[in-house]
């Protein structure tokens, strides 16, 4: 069952790196033909700021997705740059959830909640096993008990 709940987290992230670039692409062409400017900063600079920061963030989402489809195709555990990767992407969908509720409502901030347990699912699905220790000799008494002192 983790496999396809990985796969299909990807594909939701590919999804969202999509709505975010073009969100992002609607919102700097609005700023750039309203003239909006703020504290005297340049229109331009605010819709290409804009822009960039959608595309920075799509690229961060697709990134991920590229990495859980990765982890879901191969059906291993992420090593640990990917495992940091898909922590800090739960990360800011718990804060852009938070956000959410008083910005855009609580439809928003179900979906994001939606894919923030998705990707807890699948970091908590696909832990590395470690290694059983092996027998070591024993420094206590027999049977586990403390030593005597």
């Amino acid at each position: 069952m983790r496999r396809p709940i990985a796969i299909v987290t990807a594909l939701v992230l590919f999804a969202e790196a999509c709505a975010v670039v073009l969100v992002n692409w609607v919102l700097g062409k609005v700023a750039d033909r309203q003239h909006m400017s703020m504290a005297g900063l340049d229109p331009h600079a605010i819709s290409t700021g804009a822009v960039v920061a959608g595309v920075l963030f799509g690229l961060f989402l697709a990134a991920c997705g590229v990495i859980l489809l990765i982890i879901g195709v191969r059906d291993r555990a992420p090593g640990r740059v990917a495992r940091i990767a898909v922590i800090a992407c739960a990360v800011v969908h718990g804060v852009l959830g938070a956000l959410t509720v008083g910005l855009v409502g609580w439809p928003a901030f179900a979906w994001m909640m939606v894919v923030l347990a998705l990707l807890v699912f699948v970091l908590l699905a696909y832990v590395k096993e470690r290694p059983v220790p092996r027998d070591r000799p024993e420094d206590g008494a027999p049977g586990g008990a403390p030593a005597a002192a």
